[in-house]
């Protein structure tokens, strides 16, 4: 697709939201284009751990749109450049907690006894989850997009009003960016951070549903293994925190003690775009079209693809 083109949809954001959006758009046999302040590898996406496994959100749209993604992504690992692999672990609770309606369906849930649960935790289940080494995965769907003609274009806006017009539809993906563009003062940021390490032979993923700041995963990547983490939010601090790095490994290594030797290759940060709920609504500017797609938090990659679905049928350009 050349750029001079007006395109029938303009994404504004290239994390995995936009990302995603955009393929949905392309594959549909529209033609896309996207536009963001940074590319994909320099998005909060690209410092995402990052696993299906759903979060809390109070949106009862979540268990639709979870389970799609995960057929998607599913599908996807079939693949073995896209970044996706589906891996079998453990998920768990420090409190009485019933798992989430969107894990109870797949082929090999089962709920564990607390006497096979790490210490400090009174409720487990298993199950195999799609984890994304996010790098691979952005670069998966940036050539996925290529493929089907779509462009990226990198530059910053400060107002929907500059693109008005532009294309047949606007597509808002901008996450964080959403509180100054729509604006949207229900939009916040929740700093995450999170250790990668080399893999010292774990295959299988732990998370847990801590109600504080710190969580405790271990998604394994191959030869390394992302460890979490922190959710703390109205916190825009980019800055590695050692102290924090220092205990997200202590109390992974308390699940897992292979991990207290392996050696700490980075430390990432990012800013989660949380929102009570996720916005996923047509809007317009300046007469014209505009769907708004942002507000996932930490389930970025969990909804990424039943959300690219809901945004394709309000768009009602297929």
């Amino acid at each position: 697709m050349a750029t001079s083109r007006r395109p029938d949809a303009l994404v504004i954001g290239a994390g995995v939201i936009g990302l995603s959006t955009a393929v949905r758009f392309a594959e549909a046999g529209l033609a896309v284009r996207v536009r963001a302040a940074s590319p994909p590898q320099q998005t909060t996406s690209a410092s995402a751990g990052a696993s299906w496994g759903p979060y809390e959100l109070a949106d009862e749209r979540v268990v639709h749109w979870s389970e799609q993604t995960r057929l998607t992504l599913e599908k996807i690992a079939e693949d073995p450049t896209s970044g996706i692999r589906l891996v079998r672990g453990l998920e768990v609770a420090p409190f009485a907690l019933d798992p989430p309606a969107c894990v109870r369906d797949i082929f090999d849930f089962e709920l564990c006894p607390v006497d096979e649960l790490p210490p400090g935790y009174v409720s487990g289940w298993r199950y195999t989850s799609p984890l994304a080494n996010m790098p691979a995965y952005l670069e998966y769907l940036t050539q996925r997009l290529y493929g089907q003609g779509g462009t990226i274009e990198i530059g910053a806006i400060r107002s929907f009003k500059e693109l008005a017009g532009t294309a047949g539809v606007l597509v808002n993906c901008t996450g964080l960016g959403s509180r100054y563009l729509v604006p949207d003062d229900q939009v916040f940021p929740t700093r995450g951070q999170l250790v990668v390490v080399d893999n010292p032979g774990i295959e299988t993923f732990f998370q847990d549903w801590a109600e504080h700041e710190d969580l405790t995963y271990i998604l394994p990547h191959g030869d390394h293994v992302v460890l979490g983490g922190s959710a703390t939010p109205g916190s825009e601090d980019l800055a590695p925190d050692p102290a924090r790095a220092a205990a997200i490994v202590e109390r992974c290594a308390a699940v897992e003690p292979l991990l207290r030797a392996a050696r700490v290759r980075r430390i990432l940060v990012g800013l989660r775009p949380s929102r009570s709920s996720v916005r996923i609504e047509r809007d317009q500017v300046d007469g014209h079209p505009l769907i708004h797609n942002y507000g996932h938090g930490g389930s970025g990659l969990a909804l990424s693809w039943g959300c690219a679905d809901e945004v394709l049928a309000l768009s009602e350009l297929v």
